[in-house]
């Protein structure tokens, strides 16, 4: 969690004159730079930004101390021969205390060195190490340093740079017995226990046991994450001493940490990651009542991330959270709504709690500066499908968003869990079975004024709702006549059906005509009661020949018998492993077009067989979904997928709320396959 330090932007370090900074030049001339490479290849640059770093420009100084870092680092993987020529440069500036870009040469350092280590070997310069054992005298050198940034720095150089471990843990524990600024002796502990590893000494063991024990929260705090890396069960035995310490004020000592480098917020989730497993205990330590907001808010994030990673622990957490819904704070509000929202069906006995924040206007201090409690609000009781969404998401509509965006947010499976809400298309899609109600207020923006990426996102919505959405199809057909507009309407005619057959003339002269959105247009004109012919004239070759053609291969699909004369093209694509997601939608269009279930089912095994283990992938749902339709032929299937429903972990490939919706719809799919299969 090391967060990279902030240069000092027009001030010099403190201390006295390196002696060493100016005699280093004329080695500098001796290598040849040129024949050395770097991330942008010739480092024949690379000696005139040394210089420069040095200074006595400190503008000019950061600047390139910042291009340096991107030649030499990038972004990391590999070292390469340039940064072990700069080695023993780096580590003069960065010992020349009045070299204004010292902290960022220390900065540089820890990123290559750190990339050594956790690099294969084949990605690091064989010259590295060598070089980095050799230096390693002077870098040690600086944990004496009269700045306490520069000691923390270096402290956490050595704990993540590798090298000779005694020589390491010898400096490192010297320092420390030396050292008197507390955050500096936080970051020496926290190397000390990366440089020990699985395997410390007695010396070790008994420094940290000793301070278990200290007086100084904090520091009894990281000699749990010392001894952590070699005792996992620690931290759950030492609960209590955890959960006094990221309670206490002294939390705040983390932010100035180079290994943290946070408040309590981060700090919070820095030290959940000890507690492995489905165990709600220290996060439901961090529910308890604390006057801090900061607390409050980071007892939230923590909650969220152990509930969207686990299911068990939504019946200890859950009154916890509902408790947060009169909290004072906006913040705090907001996020326990949130996550109330993403446990969806699994607290919809509190609706009722919800419902009467749907009108709640504070607003959370966010980039945006739109998002209220009122909106996740709304989006919670969407989620739980309650009517009483209706009259906030056709406000939502008809005049201002709020914070409900057009496009949704997507944040990678791992990262910690932050409130997002959904695009607003994506909550009417939950709310179909108000779709009566909400059709007034749909119709009357799908204008071509109200913009092509509203209208995008309403087409999406009104396919969802099929048939239930016909009421609008005249405001749809009059779209058709837009060039700008028709992908939309097209798309949501499809969705309809043939409740919308009077598109069929526009759709086919569409269809007929040449273009990209050809394929949509054949779909739509089938959907709505055209003949076969002229759609699978557009959607064979386009399914089949096409650069991309997963999306078309789904459209073909509902042709059905009609796209029999494609078959042996699709169990070719379908046997094929390249792409997944064009193997299952050409298994899926051979057995609508065959009912060639035993070609097509090892191919949707294939792309769900990792599902049984809870890795998840997007296309495994349509897959699944495909499988479930094809009734006992897939029964193949649902043994590999019969213990899914009873695995604790969720299953999701995203973060935020979406590891919910990955994880309940996944199961109810399987479900649904299970039955199906018999």
């Amino acid at each position: 969690m090391h967060a990279p330090p902030l240069l000092l932007k027009g001030r010099r370090p403190h201390g006295v004159v390196g002696g060493n900074v100016p005699r280093m030049w004329e080695e500098l001339d001796v290598v040849d730079w040129a024949g050395l490479r770097h991330n942008f290849g010739s480092a024949e640059d690379t000696p005139a930004l040394l210089r420069r770093c040095e200074g006595p420009d400190i503008e000019a100084a950061e600047e390139a101390a910042a291009e340096l870092d991107n030649l030499l680092f990038h972004q990391g993987g590999w070292v390469g021969s340039a940064a072990t020529a700069a080695l023993p440069f780096l580590v003069r500036l960065a010992a020349g205390t009045e070299v204004p870009s010292r902290r960022a040469m220390l900065e540089l350092l820890a990123h290559l060195a750190s990339t050594s280590v956790k690099a294969a070997a084949k990605h690091v310069d064989p010259g590295w190490l060598p070089a980095w054992n050799g230096v390693m005298p002077d870098v040690l050198a600086l944990l004496a340093d009269p700045d306490p940034l520069i000691r923390r720095e270096v402290a956490y150089l050595v704990g993540v740079g590798g090298g000779i471990t005694e020589q390491r843990l010898t400096a490192l524990l010297s320092a420390f017995e030396a050292e008197q600024d507390q955050v500096t002796r936080l970051d020496l502990v926290l190397s000390i226990g990366e440089v020990a590893g699985t395997e410390p000494t007695g010396e070790v063991v008994e420094l940290l046991d000793a301070l278990l024990d200290s007086v100084e929260p904090q520091l009894g705090l990281a000699a749990v994450h010392a001894l952590a890396v070699s005792d996992a069960e620690l931290p759950a035995r030492r609960l209590e001493l955890v959960l006094a310490a990221v309670r206490d004020p002294s939390v705040e000592l983390w932010r100035a940490s180079e290994w943290v480098g946070t408040g309590v917020l981060g700090v919070h989730l820095w030290t959940g990651n000890l507690f492995t497993g489905a165990t709600p205990d220290y996060a439901l330590g961090l529910m308890a009542g604390h006057p801090d907001p900061e607390q409050r808010i980071g007892a939230l994030a923590q909650a969220a991330c152990v509930l969207s990673d686990w299911r068990s622990p939504t019946t200890a957490l859950l009154p916890a959270v509902v408790e947060r819904l009169a909290d004072p704070d906006t913040e705090v509000r907001y996020r326990a709504v949130d996550l109330l929202a993403c446990l969806g069906p699994a607290a919809a006995r509190h609706v009722d709690a919800l419902a009467g924040l749907l009108g709640d206007p504070a607003v959370r201090a966010t980039r945006s500066g739109k998002d209220t409690v009122g909106d996740a609000a709304l989006w919670a009781v969407a989620r739980m499908n309650d009517p009483r969404c209706v009259p906030g998401l056709i406000e939502r509509l008809t005049g201002p968003r709020g914070g409900f965006g057009l496009g949704g947010a997507h944040v990678g499976h791992g990262m910690p869990y932050w409130p997002h809400l959904p695009a607003l298309g994506e909550v009417l899609v939950l709310a179909k079975d108000h779709a009566e109600l909400l059709l007034p207020a749909v119709r009357d923006v799908l204008r071509p004024d109200s913009g092509a990426e509203l209208l995008s996102r309403l087409g999406e919505v009104l396919a969802a709702w099929g048939p239930a959405a016909k009421a609008a199809v005249p405001e749809l057909l009059s779209l058709l006549d837009d060039d700008r507009c028709w992908p939309s309407a097209a798309t949501a005619l499809g969705g309809i059906g043939p409740a919308a057959n009077g598109a069929r003339e526009l759709l086919l002269a569409r269809a007929t005509a040449s273009g990209p959105a050809a394929p949509l247009a054949a779909w739509a004109y089938w959907r709505v009661g055209g003949e076969p012919g002229p759609a699978l004239a557009v959607l064979g070759p386009a399914a089949t020949q096409g650069r991309f053609p997963h999306p078309d291969l789904r459209r073909l699909a509902d042709l059905g018998p009609h796209g029999a004369g494609y078959a042996e093209r699709l169990r070719v694509m379908a046997a094929a492993t390249e792409d997944s997601w064009v193997s299952v939608e050409a298994a899926h269009a051979l057995w609508r077009a065959t009912g060639d279930a035993e070609a097509a089912v090892p191919a949707l095994l294939t792309a769900v067989q990792r599902l049984a283990d809870g890795t998840y992938y997007p296309v495994m749902l349509t897959a699944v979904r495909y499988l479930a339709r094809m009734g006992p032929a897939a029964r193949p299937a649902a043994r590999v997928l019969r213990d899914l429903p009873s695995l604790d972990r969720r299953v999701h490939s995203a973060g935020n709320w979406r590891a919910f919706a990955d994880d309940g719809a996944i199961r109810a799919a399987v479900a649904e396959l299970l039955a199906a299969a018999g």
